[in-house]
């Protein structure tokens, strides 16, 4: 592992790989460049965040890929990395990300677990993924595809370096959800006053990674599907996972439906959420929140 380290960090250096993105995801990430002491605290970190997203890890599993070739394509500091290297036993991990600090980060974790991954730094203006035809059983993606300039050829790279018979699993933000329509649309700014009279899409951006985040997309299931078929994939919306942070503003949900200043779209979306045998918001008989979560193949397969 040392030795792989080692490589990288010498790649990290190179000045080409500057670029808006890279500079924001280098100073912000999703751990907020916490360390860790141990194998233990890692692990515990890795299932506490997951629980803060419902259903997330049964929708885009780290389980069941023994023997199989794995991409974490944004891999950020290593959470899913270290998901898949504890729960399966992958025959090869790569970890790829613009970020060299979140690179260094993973790296640290995964030497706490004895995980051995191949790290890369990517570029955000150069969408082509340093890999092999045909080379990957599972591209996983979590969060990364909508903060990209280029998605469509993303997907296109994905596809391309996908095994026959291999799958990506791609978590993009979703338009149909309470993040969406109850607190960028009402809370932010309606209540809280932050970009009042920006479209609902710039909005999102500025009050979802913070202000200054250069891309933040958000997609509707059907948006996402069109532009996977794009790209050649067979897709599927195999559902969305919630945050804790859309749970904790359900009591305010009626305040917002009745609020003659918030837009007769997100209105009537708040006047369709239902619940189901759980207790969880759903919308069009999926869950109402900002995971959007999806499988794709190849149409040709």
């Amino acid at each position: 592992m040392k030795r792989v380290a080692k490589r990288v960090l010498a790649r990290l250096r190179a000045p080409w790989f500057s670029s808006a993105s890279t500079d924001y995801w280098t100073k912000i990430n999703v751990t907020a460049h916490q360390s860790f002491a141990s194998a233990e605290a890692s692990l515990d970190y890795f299932h506490w965040r997951n629980a803060q997203y419902l259903d997330y890890i049964q929708l885009l599993p780290v389980r069941g890929w023994d023997g199989k070739v794995v991409l974490d394509y944004g891999c950020g500091p290593g959470n899913d990395l270290v998901g898949f290297g504890h729960f399966s036993k992958p025959s090869r991990l790569i970890g790829m990300d613009v970020s060299p600090t979140s690179l260094q980060e993973a790296m640290r974790r995964l030497e706490l677990h004895g995980i051995r991954a191949e790290m890369m730094q990517i570029r955000e203006t150069d969408p082509t993924l340093p890999l092999e035809d045909n080379s990957i059983d599972l591209v996983h993606s979590s969060g990364v595809v909508h903060h990209t300039p280029n998605p469509l050829q993303i997907l296109r790279e994905m596809k391309r370096v996908l095994k026959p018979g291999g799958e990506a699993q791609i978590m993009i933000y979703n338009y149909d959800s309470l993040w969406v329509h109850l607190y960028v649309a009402y809370v932010k700014q309606i209540d809280e006053g932050f970009y009042r009279n920006a479209p609902i899409r710039d909005a999102f951006r500025r009050t979802t990674d913070g202000e200054f985040c250069p891309i933040a997309n958000v997609y509707s299931p059907a948006e996402f599907l069109a532009m996977a078929k794009e790209a050649g994939f067979e897709g599927e919306h195999i559902g969305n996972s919630i945050s804790m942070h859309e749970i904790n503003l359900l009591p305010r949900m009626r305040e917002a439906a009745g609020c003659a200043a918030l837009a007769e779209e997100h209105r009537t979306f708040l006047s369709k959420i239902a619940y189901n045998d759980r207790g969880i918001p759903t919308y069009g008989g999926a869950v109402a929140g900002i995971d959007g979560c999806f499988r794709l193949r190849d149409r040709c397969n």
